[in-house]
């Protein structure tokens, strides 16, 4: 027994047996010869029957699962009169105990509680207000729910609105209603309390983010019977923390575009001048005008090689300039057609299937340059990367989740090793098989586009198989 001057119970391994301290004793006026220690002996002789839910619940929440409390209670000491005790687990006490195992002390007061009833109800309403807490409880056994005043004012029901388990589902957001589904069968059917975060609707459908907390309610047989807890409106504070997390997000993205600029100009570009500054150098110390000749078309294709870098650069720049361009209502069959008529010759070659399916999104608010060299990118790299045994087939479908729009393109070329080339699908001047005209601009330049405008796109290949591009609007 730790040597504490206060009286306390000491949790041991069997759930029947606590080691109570011999000031717990003294203060009750028993000997160890009176009473047995143990939680079922205090419960049903020992404790004021006022207090015996709210203790139990809490006793046994802090033995199944380590929550701790602090409640005001009366016990009954040796003379058959109730003194008023306040207890409190581990880390509710003022002062830390440096304790491994589970304590539950009990300090002796002169205070009544039912004197501080009013006051109490005050701080609580004060409480709840100020931090937008409201307070929630489901008894099974009545198949009721119960809401405090908090709850309703949050979830603007009126006040004679009557919670409903059947209704628990209105409660929260379509895409949450799984998870407080699970929060709630775990906490119901094995004792787990939850704690985390989830977006509710109120009753004039505003979504909003809620930080949920609860715990089971025991019986005598200790049994659960219901749920208890409370939600706090976090949504001003979650938002503003998926705002700073999306910045993030950004700053991560442009930090990446930094860096494949800061390897082509410090690598590609400087790869063709030290090649020109060579050439030049040779060509000036050979007499041979033959040679020289063939020297300057070697500057020539140097030259054309620089260009083309810089054009592609010039080309991720303007990305990043044009994002503020005002969106206008694009009609995706429109800017397919267009695609369409441009490589026509390399679509009719190359015996080239294209399947859309715009039915259901038909159009989208965008920079129409900007979709028709996605689909541009896309449909001519599902070409070029076509299978050699196959005929080239794609599938361009729009369809709707959650709220977004999406754009899938699906072929069955040959397919993308994803195992050796997942990080650098997207990257500049990354290719993945052998083909001559090759470059790796196209989808690092997809993929620009796409996130400039607040979009993302991923993809799913197979060697030999085929690849889908899925762009998230």
């Amino acid at each position: 027994m730790q040597d504490f001057n206060t009286g306390y119970w000491q949790l041991l391994k069997d759930p029947y047996r606590e080691n109570w301290s011999d000031k717990f004793y003294e203060v009750l006026g028993y000997s160890k010869e009176d009473v047995k220690p143990n939680f079922d002996y205090f419960i049903s002789k020992l404790i004021h029957e006022e207090d015996v839910a709210l203790f139990r619940d809490n006793f046994l929440n802090y033995r199944n699962n380590n929550t701790n409390f602090k409640q005001h209670i009366k016990i009954r000491n040796k003379n058959g009169q109730y003194l008023f005790f306040r207890c409190a687990t581990n880390d509710e006490l003022p002062v830390n105990i440096k304790a491994g195992i589970q304590f539950l002390f009990f300090f002796e007061t002169n205070i009544e509680p039912d004197r501080t009833i009013k006051k109490d109800n005050f701080y609580y309403k004060e409480t709840a207000q100020m931090t937008s807490t409201g307070s929630w409880y489901v008894d099974f056994q009545k198949r009721k729910s119960y809401w405090d005043f908090e709850t309703y004012r949050i979830l603007e029901y009126p006040e004679d609105y009557k919670p409903s388990l059947k209704d628990s589902a209105d409660y929260y957001a379509e895409d949450h209603r799984q998870l407080a589904a699970d929060c709630f069968f775990n906490c119901a059917m094995m004792g787990t309390p939850f704690n985390t975060e989830i977006k509710m609707v109120t009753a004039n459908k505003r979504e909003f983010w809620a930080r949920a907390i609860g715990k089971p309610i025991y019986n005598e047989g200790k049994e659960i019977i219901g749920i208890r807890g409370v939600f706090q409106d976090i949504d001003e504070i979650k938002r503003k923390e998926i705002s700073l997390q999306k910045s993030v997000d950004i700053i991560a993205a442009q930090n990446s575009r930094l860096f494949n600029f800061a390897h082509i100009v410090s690598h590609n570009l400087r790869s063709h001048t030290s090649n020109l500054s060579l050439l030049v150098q040779l060509i000036e110390d050979i007499e041979d005008p033959k040679e020289k000749e063939g020297l300057i078309k070697e500057v020539k294709t140097i030259s054309d090689n620089l260009n083309t870098t810089i054009e592609h650069l010039n080309e991720v720049v303007t990305i990043q300039t044009n994002n503020k361009q005002e969106r206008v209502v694009v009609y995706f069959n429109e800017a397919l057609k267009l695609v369409v008529n441009g490589i026509s010759h390399m679509i009719s070659n190359s015996n080239c299937q294209i399947r859309p399916d715009f039915t259901e999104v038909e159009q989208i608010d965008y920079i129409p340059a900007y979709l028709e060299s996605i689909l541009l990118n896309l449909i001519t790299n599902a070409i070029k990367y076509k299978h050699p045994e196959r005929d080239p087939v794609i599938v361009i479908k729009t369809y709707n989740e959650n709220g977004n729009a999406y754009l899938k393109v699906s072929d069955n070329g040959r397919g993308i090793d994803l195992t050796l080339f997942k990080d650098k699908v997207f990257g500049m001047y990354k290719t993945f098989h052998y083909n001559k005209d090759a470059v790796g601009i196209g989808l690092f330049m997809t993929k620009n586009q796409v996130e400039s405008l607040d979009g993302t796109i991923t993809v799913d290949s197979e060697v030999n198989e085929g690849t889908t591009f899925t762009i998230k609007f």
